[in-house]
């Protein structure tokens, strides 16, 4: 994600590689899974490598929802674009929305228009925008924007982790050789292609304990103003992610491989 980053503000955008797979396909319909109500524990189970964070696992609160079972796609973003989402302050969180006339934000990152339509710079150089793939590289605030105005939310923690507990970790990760997101072509993968933004702060679970020493500083120290993101993206190791996982960032930071799934209210 660094050398992305790094490599598209050289102002010759090199390719990190021209031999990477290019994704193919058509995304198909989105499918919403309907869950009802009910108590269950989340964080991990005290079976293999877990990070303190997430520990130590506890009761929630599930309500009745719907699931999206894969990311909004590029073409359904450019919807968003081209009704005037990035210029309507009532689909904007105040920061979100303070943010962007700032930085003048109007598109995704890495996202440039020219005489051929809208282009994205990918680590295998710049690529024509496939409407069909996931679109990536959105801050939080973008995600809840787009969420708002498609009528939805963002999904919580819990509602994606006890979802993705019951799945098989599976998807596309870095052995794939895209490092990028797929159309979703296929069935109940709920994890891989990118990091799906939640609506939920990312603070310590009850009876949380900071490792002892210089080990407890890092997860001790980042509990404040950033958001949990669930599930692996396309560049991280497949089996290096697990249901209990909780990445988090900023809700300005664009830079990661993050994505947006969406969620209702029964």
């Amino acid at each position: 994600m660094d050398i992305k980053h790094n490599f598209w503000i050289n102002p010759l955008k090199p390719a990190y590689r021209h031999d990477l797979v290019i994704p193919t396909g058509k995304t198909r319909p989105v499918r919403w899974i309907e869950r009802s109500g009910e108590m269950c524990q989340i964080g991990h189970e005290n079976e293999g490598f877990a990070y303190d964070n997430e520990t130590s696992r506890h009761d929630v609160l599930i309500h009745g929802h719907r699931l999206a079972d894969r990311f909004v796609t590029n073409g359904e973003y450019l919807a968003f674009m081209e009704d005037g989402g990035y210029a309507d302050p009532a689909l904007w969180m105040s920061d979100g929305w303070a943010l962007l006339q700032r930085k003048g934000w109007s598109h995704p990152l890495y996202w440039e228009q020219n005489d051929r339509g809208w282009m994205q710079f990918t680590l295998g150089g710049m690529r024509e925008l496939n409407p069909h793939e996931p679109v990536c590289h959105l801050s939080y605030y973008e995600a809840d924007a787009y969420a708002r105005w498609a009528g939805k939310r963002l999904p919580l923690e819990s509602e994606l982790e006890t979802m993705m507990v019951e799945q098989p970790t599976e998807g596309n990760f870095i052995n794939r050789g895209m490092l990028h997101p797929a159309p979703a072509y296929e069935t109940g993968l709920w994890y891989g292609d990118l990091w799906a933004w939640t609506g939920s702060p990312y603070a310590a679970y009850p009876g949380f304990k900071p490792l002892a020493g210089s080990m407890g500083e890092y997860n001790g120290k980042f509990m404040s103003n950033q958001v949990v993101l669930k599930g692996g993206c396309c560049v991280t190791p497949a089996g290096h992610v697990r249901a209990s996982y909780r990445n988090f960032y900023y809700p300005d930071e664009r830079w990661a491989f993050t994505g947006l799934r969406l969620a209702e209210d029964v």
